[in-house]
């Protein structure tokens, strides 16, 4: 698949070859849904955690006399039906992450790519290199470009300028090419890649 090669003034610079093993396939909405739900469950934090009947703070002095009192038997203030008592069966501390093979990792990854080519939003640029940090200079192209909500994802590392200009802009995203992910990929409306990283992700898919 061959698509053209933008520079960051928006002039077409020759054409790139896409694989279609990476960038052309059928997207499969299971698949990236599966791969979604994992990484969102691998970042929930699972530190949610109430206090049990043996730890909530509360004498454990028999409340009231066993028989004769016209109630149901207590010993206890700390048990869960009492206001301020322990909580029966709540959440403790656990990680939410559940496993996926490296194979279908790899699979959702260039169903998100594919995904995006198909839509007709995966841009290539030339590069994503700035020789001053400016961020008023790179808003001003990405205006001109028309990328509203777009994620940027750039060879080995990321052209230091370019990272510093676009941190205080609003729906851009830059990322190094280990760092591209489904998630990521399908919260932008357009997806970016510069030539370096086309090749990076080939060599990391393949």
């Amino acid at each position: 698949m061959k698509t053209d090669v933008l520079t960051l003034d928006g002039a077409t610079n020759g054409s790139v070859d896409l694989d279609d093993e990476i960038f052309g396939l059928e997207p499969r909405a299971d698949i990236l849904h599966r791969m979604v739900r994992w990484q969102r469950n691998n970042a929930q934090q699972g530190t949610h955690k109430v206090k049990t009947r043996s730890e909530t703070s509360y004498s454990t002095k028999k409340i009231y006399r066993q028989k004769g009192t016209g109630g149901a038997r207590h010993g206890d203030r700390n048990a869960p039906i009492f206001r301020k008592g322990g909580v029966y069966k709540g959440p403790t501390p656990r990680s939410h992450g559940h496993d996926l093979t490296k194979k279908f990792r790899k699979l959702g990854l260039k169903h998100a790519l594919s995904a995006k080519a198909r839509e007709g939003n995966l841009i290539v640029i030339e590069s994503a290199d700035l020789a001053e940090a400016k961020t008023k200079m790179l808003a001003s192209k990405v205006k001109e470009l028309g990328w509203k909500r777009a994620l940027i994802i750039d060879g080995q590392s990321v052209n230091e300028n370019f990272a510093k200009a676009a941190q205080n802009l609003e729906g851009l995203d830059v990322l190094p090419s280990m760092g591209a992910n489904v998630y990521d990929i399908l919260k932008r409306d357009t997806l970016v890649i510069t030539k370096a990283g086309i090749e990076a992700l080939e060599a990391r898919l393949k």
